[in-house]
């Protein structure tokens, strides 16, 4: 029996196909794009497939440039497809508005098996009930006294369908029945039929509702698993109860924890972002209607490997101290069993940290690539090694790559400015001809080199018996115009001996208490 069993989830983990299914209705949420991402680390673990199908049968939602905009936001993430509207495949199209025929005759299977009904109900009709009755529900209790075709003849439904009277097509939810499901995050779970509505599946437009296209769909398409948001856990017992009513296998269900605020209150939002200023999308989104722009994480100068990194950490853990990953490390590591059931807070600083930690991981001659054109748009004449050298010195000290230029600022430009703060506790009025003096002995180093600058610098110290910390502060200053910087000393070799000593001078005749 065990080896039955085995086998059996072997031939499961064998066949894996799974699928992100966004609405073109706005743009994708970090939440979708973490749906996403965990579908594709477990398709990859398993050497699955992923499919990438459009659900836009609600045409009243739809946004234009919302599909492309997925597309592309999903390509930037390094999350790629085998299936979809782009790739193409053997189980399309891959888009619901072009798959509407198929989805008439499956609603129709369900009128003819008695899971389904007619309901002609007005919108009229239904808004009055809701007015009499705030917690009015279409459930089993009170469709028996509503316009439907269980409570009409057959000659009544046919004289109302052939005078095409709108209707719309509902479940119908069995009565005296406890729906027993399973879920891979939350384990098993259970709600009486008497609970639920009589969902509409399809509707008076001739368009199924997400409901019904969602589980054809996914049977069509021969999908194995469905990782998908919390928000959709109410549905389960419905999509549940419609697998049985095709007699079709279910996939297994896994649904994924809310990715919360930053003090961990409530759900996520846009709104959030805005008023604390960090992006909740992956890109940069215009709203088509309104124009209004909301940032994006690639815009923002985030790194696709560190927001992928960040986003994988919410809501799942490897179970080690581990942090940083990259793509095929998360591949090898995930697991939906360490998927937690609660909620994950989004940091925004721990958001930057990973992008450092990955930024710090570049090399320096890529990054130097990146800053030349920003050097030279600044009117910065200069050659990519010495821009290599000041990014090598300056790299653990940046959050994103736009951060280079207030960096590095000073390897170009000589100071014209000093921060007060260091003037007022750094230049005491000794420092002047100290410096001058200084700068002399500087004129001396022969090879110059970091080592060298150093001990010329400690033996003109010990020679006047000067402390430290009085003269490299003030050298600091002279060379960057502030008290804080990469090593002085390798900072002075990389800008050479006529640039320090030319620095020094201009510190002398120029920095005032």
């Amino acid at each position: 029996m065990l080896e039955k069993t085995t086998l059996k989830i072997k031939e499961i983990m064998e066949n894996i196909r799974v699928r992100f299914a966004p609405s073109p209705t706005g743009a994708l949420h970090i939440g979708g794009v973490r749906t996403a991402l965990y579908n594709y680390l477990f398709a990859r673990q398993n050497g699955g497939k992923m499919i990438l199908r459009i659900e836009d049968t609600d045409q009243t939602r739809f946004v234009p440039g919302a599909e492309s905009y997925i597309i592309e936001s999903l390509k930037w993430c390094g999350i790629n497809f085998d299936e979809g509207v782009e790739q193409g495949g053997e189980y399309g199209p891959y888009k619901q508005s072009e798959r509407k025929e198929i989805y008439q005759k499956y609603a129709d299977k369900l009128i003819e098996s008695g899971n389904a009904y007619y309901a002609f109900d007005t919108p009229e009709a239904l808004e009055a009930l809701r007015s009499e009755n705030a917690h009015f529900s279409y459930t089993a209790a009170v469709r028996q006294n509503l316009d439907n075709s269980l409570n009409l003849s057959k000659e009544e439904v046919q004289k109302k369908m052939d005078a095409n009277t709108p209707f719309v097509i509902r479940f119908k939810m069995p009565e005296d029945r406890i729906v027993e499901m399973n879920d891979l995050v939350r384990g098993d779970v259970k709600i009486k039929a008497t609970e639920l509505d009589d969902k509409v599946l399809f509707k008076s437009d001739g368009m199924p509702t997400y409901h019904l296209a969602n589980i054809v769909d996914d049977h069509l398409m021969e999908i194995s698993h469905v990782i998908r948001g919390e928000e959709w856990l109410p549905s389960l017992p419905l999509h549940e109860l419609l697998y049985e009513a095709f007699g079709w296998e279910a996939p297994r269900f896994a649904h994924l924890p809310l990715l919360l605020k930053p003090n961990g209150n409530g759900k996520l939002s846009k709104r959030d972002g805005d008023k604390l200023g960090f992006p909740v999308f992956p890109m940069r989104w215009t709203d088509p209607k309104t124009g209004a722009v909301s940032h994006g994480f690639c815009e923002d100068g985030y790194l696709p490997e560190a927001f992928i990194n960040m986003l994988a950490l919410l809501g799942w853990n490897p179970g080690t101290e581990q942090e940083i990953f990259t793509m095929e490390e998360l591949i090898k590591s995930f697991s939906i069993e360490r998927i937690s059931k609660s909620g994950a807070r989004f940091d925004p600083e721990k958001a930057k940290w990973f992008n450092q930690q990955f930024l710090r991981q570049e090399s320096d001659i890529k990054l130097a690539k990146e800053f030349l054109p920003v050097l030279e748009k600044k009117g910065i004449n200069t050659n990519i090694e010495f821009v290599e050298k000041a990014v090598a010195l300056v790299k653990e000290r940046l959050t994103f790559s736009a951060d280079l230029w207030s960096q590095t600022s000073f390897f170009f430009v000589r100071p014209e400015n000093y921060e007060p703060k260091v003037v007022k506790k750094r230049w005491k009025e000794t420092i002047p001809p100290i410096m001058s003096d200084l700068a002399k002995a500087l004129e001396n180093v022969e090879i110059w080199q970091a080592d060298n600058i150093k001990a010329s610098i400690v033996s003109f110290i010990e020679a006047r018996e000067l402390g430290m910390g009085q003269v490299m502060n003030a050298l600091r200053l002279t060379l960057v115009g502030g008290g804080s910087g990469p090593d002085l000393m390798t900072l002075a070799e990389v800008l050479g001996k006529e640039e320090v000593i030319a620095r020094i001078e201009q510190g002398v005749s120029t920095i005032k208490r």
